[in-house]
């Protein structure tokens, strides 16, 4: 007896189908359109959660430069200042610092200068 794949095969299109809604025209209606697109996106996806996280850093260090220089300093100075003076703070909580508080800022800056 054959095995037919009726069910199976249904299933599957609908599961690619509905991860394809919202495409541009053939790539939501088709199956072998929203295949190849889905898969594509699948790739897009894996790829970008990488790069957010570069993204991300470049904005902390955007950030920080930019604090830095009202203080005087240059980003490369503030950070050799910081590990010379034994501050471990990372890129994220140092731009949170210097974007709600630039006292608290100022005096980290401060103390980095001193080192250098």
């Amino acid at each position: 007896m054959r095995v037919k794949r009726g069910t199976t095969k249904k299933r599957k299109h609908k599961k690619i189908l509905k991860e394809a809604k919202g495409y541009a025209h053939a790539k939501s209606k088709r199956y072998r359109n929203a295949k190849n697109q889905v898969e594509k996106s699948w790739q897009y996806s894996t790829r970008d959660r990488k790069n957010k996280k570069r993204e991300m850093r470049r904005l902390w260090i955007t950030r920080i430069n930019a604090a830095c220089t009202k203080e005087g300093i240059s980003y490369s100075k503030f950070i050799h200042g910081l590990k010379k003076e034994g501050i471990a703070v990372n890129r994220k909580v140092l731009q949170q610092i210097a974007v709600k508080d630039s006292d608290s800022f100022a005096r980290i800056a401060a103390i980095s200068k001193k080192a250098v």
